[in-house]
């Protein structure tokens, strides 16, 4: 769902200006840059909320040098390297110049990503029943939730939501959930399905690890917005209580655009130190597909946090309404990868996001505006007089497919504790389903435009989730840190290549995995990498000038030139009319 800027048209107006600044510097930005390009010329009065990042964990003496400047801090974290503080703008470029200041940024703001409804069988399309029949339900693993809450709701065992915390300092400092979002995320990976089982039920709607204990952790607002300095402090509080209540995954369903390289990027330094320590990293593609702004037929949107080549990224797939997996498509509005800056191949792997049914509370914003989200009764009571369900409705977006890949972890985990972070992710890429369909349309169920789909390597990653296989495969990538980042792609000799990223598994000459690799020798990629029939060639759906130019990546036509994918005239539909028919 993923609801990213939208809806509020002063959040819309900075972001937009911001983006078109960053990205009017085109694609390299050289040399020790220290001072993010989305922060107005320092010389400016007033002052600036940002993150500071230094070389260590702050102490007294490191904030003593903002304070020194006139700033006031804003908010302190345990674990990650770095604070939030407001500041003079014209202290700013004083303040980078000290050595021990890594990078510094602002405190950006970012938001979490009808017509009858009909069962989207997306527990059955990844194959979760598989995993239940085994006694797998995610017991005792405990999964972080960074959202806008969670909301008391009979689906949600209140023995299981061990712990609640607000970020967001909004509504007397509650941790339920005034928006819908998290309420509805947290049904998909822990809904227990009670308000849709009894004498009258015809289906169930229960999450993927269902007997998960959830960590709530509350970032948005009741308008769905939160910011930067709010997600680390929840990131850096999912560390803190990662013993005390077994937290092995976090579940990241928001973003925003991205405006610098993941290794300066503050929300992408902070999934990394969360996944340093042992915790699973799921992450949201974002919601621009359908974006052509630059005409790069959304590719390149992947947003942040979700270019970290640690995490895993998750885009979304549709599945037509049907239990089998065969006529499922990749969702139009999925965003697309490569990454800006750094070229990362993602998503990672798809998971049904289209019309997904999960919990909703009466009064939440989303359904206030939104009634005609809720199903009908009918749809899970045999004897119903089809009214408008007061438990369940329908979101569609990135956001509904991480979560189901965040409980696909926690049952991986149940089943062997042992695993990492990067074994899970790598298992997870190896069995995901590679037998998509290879190019499709999707139309969209408001607008009624038709969108073309090809379900190659930046969009589909790996494949298609599937708990089922990854449960039953044995194969283990190195335990150590980082063996399964994301690999990157370049341009090489008119052909997309895929670079090894030091020791990863998942690509390159040194993978453990085969040779069909993660992606399979002929699914994603044609016959060959380097070969006319890839997405990239003469003959391919987008061809060679789409996103790289004709021959070079920095042309100023394509995504990372002048007419760049966040430009001032893209207009970033609401994330509530996503759906394909």
């Amino acid at each position: 769902m993923m609801r990213m800027l939208t809806g509020i048209t002063a959040f819309r107006r900075t972001i937009l200006t911001a983006c078109a600044l960053i990205l009017s510097a085109g694609f390299a930005f050289a040399g020790p840059q220290k001072i993010s390009n989305d922060i107005q010329p320092t010389t400016a009065s007033g002052s600036v909320d940002v993150i500071v990042q230094f070389n260590q964990v702050p102490t007294a003496a490191y904030h003593q040098k903002v304070l020194s400047r006139g700033g006031t801090i804003k908010r302190q974290y345990e674990q990650f390297k770095g604070a939030a503080y407001t500041m003079p703008a014209s202290a700013v470029a004083d303040l980078a110049a000290d050595p021990d200041v890594v990078y510094i940024s602002p405190d950006r703001p970012l938001q979490g990503a009808g017509s009858t409804a009909t069962l989207d069988y997306h527990t059955g399309t990844v194959n979760a029943p598989a995993a239940w029949a085994k006694g797998l339900t995610g017991s005792g693993i405990g999964v972080a939730v960074i959202d806008s809450g969670v909301a008391q709701n009979l689906d949600l065992n209140f023995l299981n939501l061990v712990y609640s915390q607000d970020f967001t300092g909004s509504f007397l400092g509650s941790a339920s959930d005034q928006y819908g979002h998290g309420t509805h995320v947290s049904g998909i990976i822990a809904g227990n399905g009670i308000q849709s089982t009894g004498l009258l039920a015809s289906y169930t709607f229960k999450g993927i690890a269902y007997n998960a204990n959830l960590i709530n952790l509350r970032v948005l607002n009741e308008d769905g917005v939160g910011t930067d300095s709010e997600v680390i402090a929840a990131l850096d509080e999912a560390i803190s209580l990662r013993s005390r209540y077994n937290i092995r995954v976090i579940n990241l369903s928001l973003g925003r655009p991205v405006w610098e390289s993941y290794k300066q990027d503050p929300l992408c330094q902070a999934v990394e130190q969360a996944w340093k320590a042992g915790i699973v990293v799921v992450v949201a593609a974002g919601n621009y597909g359908r974006d052509n702004n630059a005409g790069t037929e959304g590719y390149g949107t992947i947003t942040a946090p979700g270019n970290d080549p640690y995490v895993i990224t998750v885009g979304a797939m549709n599945t037509k309404g049907t239990l089998a997996r065969t006529d499922d498509i990749p969702a139009s509005y999925s965003s697309k990868g490569p990454s800006l800056f750094d070229q990362v191949i993602k998503p990672d792997l798809v998971a049904p996001g289209n019309r997904i049914i999960s919990l909703y509370s009466a009064g939440q914003t989303l359904s206030q505006d939104y009634p005609g989200n809720e199903v009908s009764t009918s749809l899970y009571q045999t004897i119903s007089l089809g009214l408008p369900s007061s438990s369940y409705f329908f979101l569609s977006g990135t956001s509904m497919a991480a979560p189901m890949v965040s409980g696909a972890a926690a049952l991986m985990l149940q089943q062997d504790s042992n695993l990492t972070p990067d074994q899970v992710k790598a298992r997870l890429m190896l069995t995901a389903f590679k037998g998509l369909v290879q190019s499709s349309t999707a139309t969209d169920s408001t607008t009624g435009i038709t969108y073309s789909e090809q379900a190659d390597i930046f969009t589909v990653g790996a494949g298609y989730l599937d708990i089922q296989a990854a449960l039953a495969n044995t194969a283990l990538a190195p335990a150590t840190v980082g063996s399964a980042m994301s690999p990157t792609a370049e341009v090489e000799s008119g052909s997309i290549v895929m670079v090894e990223n030091g020791s990863s598994v998942l690509g390159g000459n040194t993978v453990t995995w085969g040779s069909s690799v993660m992606w399979g020798s002929s699914v994603m990629w044609g016959s060959s990498v380097n070969g006319d029939s890839v997405l990239w060639g003469s003959n391919s759906l987008a061809g060679e000038s789409v996103l790289w130019g004709s021959s070079v990546v920095s042309a100023d036509n394509v995504l990372w030139g002048s007419s760049v994918l966040w430009g001032t005239s893209i207009d970033i539909p609401d994330f509530t009319i996503f759906g394909d028919n």
